[in-house]
């Protein structure tokens, strides 16, 4: 607001002073002049699919309806992103407001290159922070977050229909109706077949030539299925004073090993190998490669657009209660933008849920704000009466992720990809039923310690 009024005063002066000289044509050629000075160009950075691509260009072309004085120019980087976006900073080309993986966003909060929301938002009268989804927020110190997901995502469990009438199975959507962790295993061994007929709890079922698999994991080779186990958990995956890792002898190693007998002792869902050789998550549904599959929310989308007869159905409970993953990446403004307020302007489009209705109404991805989980006509607008949000998400996605949601560990974890660089192959033995899951822990505890530098601060 300075800024524009700092123009607004030296407009009106060089108006005034050529008044007196030159009449009313040199005065309007000054108040030209001034408007023009007004106009300025906002680059965003960002990657995503042709459906994310085409959502975040009529987010931008919204916004420059709104703001006739800001041009955005729209930087898609489909591929390598963080290596060409780091390559336009050095440069000197960096943008003023992009999207950022969430380890990457506080990692370059720490070094000072991106602004605090909360400085940002002071002042503002239209915005609050309470009115924001609380794991959608990535904080780096004491009152200081470097950015707001575009999006919420959850980990969802999502099932072929006809696979599961089949098999007479009913899937509950209400968390006090959770299957638990052995129901859970017995509905799967049901719904694993091989290519004989016979399903994974008959004696003489065939686990080398299996037709349909009861469950697609895709995430069991990476990170975020770490991120699962430790929300089953319940667990920090850090020691108390943040110096060490937490895993050995706990919940969250139990869990792990749950997910790898999944694959090597019940054999319902494919290893590492197999999975290669089937099509992945929505479509190893379509296909009837999968009777379930156990992955983020986004894949409502794609099972929507085929046509897919799918449902959904609440996360069993490992342990105490149901619970689930949250993931996103944050919008952020850089420090070195040249117009903090109109950067936090369009900070602010992205947060809107009617900005990227498509998006959210389509499946991809999910409101951050507070009331459109609480205010059921809001709720109506995007998570009921169309394809991509079927009979029960209310109850077992939206609900789930609302009441029973905690961040994925590298919202809070300092140098955690580093950490994983350490434990991911390891696990990789364990997924492939060369290791236990305590024995591929204890092999890597110290190297992952060397890697820890404890948390960033959570309020």
């Amino acid at each position: 607001m300075k800024r524009k009024m700092l123009a607004v005063l030296m407009a009106a002066a060089m108006i005034t002073g050529l008044s007196a000289c030159g009449g009313e044509g040199d005065s309007k050629k000054a108040a030209d002049v001034s408007a023009k000075e007004e106009q300025i160009t906002l680059k965003y950075a960002g990657w995503g699919a042709p459906s994310e691509k085409k959502a975040t260009q009529k987010v931008l072309d919204k916004f420059e309806e709104e703001h006739p004085n800001i041009k955005v120019e729209y930087i898609h980087i489909p591929a390598d992103y963080n290596t060409k976006l780091t390559t336009m900073i050095a440069a000197g080309q960096g943008p003023d407001v992009a999207m950022l993986t969430g380890d990457t966003a506080l990692q370059w909060a720490t070094q000072g290159k991106i602004r605090n929301i909360l400085d940002m938002a002071e002042g503002d009268d239209s915005f609050s922070l309470d009115a924001v989804l609380p794991q959608t927020v990535y904080w780096w110190d004491e009152g200081k977050a470097c950015g707001i997901n575009s999006a919420l995502e959850v980990y969802a469990l999502m099932y072929n229909n006809e696979s599961l009438k089949e098999a007479g199975i009913e899937v509950p959507v209400k968390a006090e109706e959770a299957w638990s962790w052995e129901e859970f295993v017995e509905v799967l061994q049901k719904l694993t077949i091989d290519q004989s007929g016979r399903n994974a709890a008959d004696p003489d079922f065939d686990p080398e030539n299996i037709k349909q698999f009861g469950i697609y994991l895709p995430t069991a080779a990476g990170a975020n299925m770490v991120s699962s186990a430790a929300a089953l958990a319940g667990e920090d995956f850090l020691t108390e004073d943040g110096k060490a890792v937490n895993l050995s002898g706990t919940k969250t190693e139990t869990a792990i090993q749950n997910f790898a007998d999944l694959i090597n002792k019940y054999h319902v869902a494919p290893n590492p190998a197999q999975s290669k050789n089937l099509p992945a998550g929505a479509a190893a549904l379509q296909a009837k490669k999968a009777a379930m599959i156990w992955d983020g929310q986004w894949c409502l989308m794609e099972l929507a657009e085929n046509k897919v007869d799918f449902g959904v159905g609440i996360l069993p409970k490992m342990f105490d209660k149901p619970m689930t993953v949250a993931l996103g990446e944050p919008i952020v403004a850089f420090e070195s933008t040249k117009y903090p307020e109109e950067a936090w302007e369009l900070q602010k489009a992205f947060m809107d849920p009617d900005n990227i209705m498509d998006l959210i109404k389509g499946g991809l991805w999910m409101p951050v704000m507070k009331d459109w989980y609480e205010d059921d006509s809001l709720v109506k607008q995007w998570a009921s009466g169309n394809d991509a949000h079927p009979e029960g998400y209310v109850e077992a996605v939206l609900n789930n992720g609302f009441d029973n949601c905690t961040p994925a560990l590298n919202y809070n974890i300092k140098n955690y990809p580093k950490i994983m660089d350490v434990l991911s192959p390891a696990l990789d033995k364990v997924w492939l039923g060369e290791s236990s899951a305590a024995d591929a822990i204890a092999g890597v505890q110290e190297n992952m310690n060397t890697e820890v530098q404890g948390t960033y601060p959570r309020p």
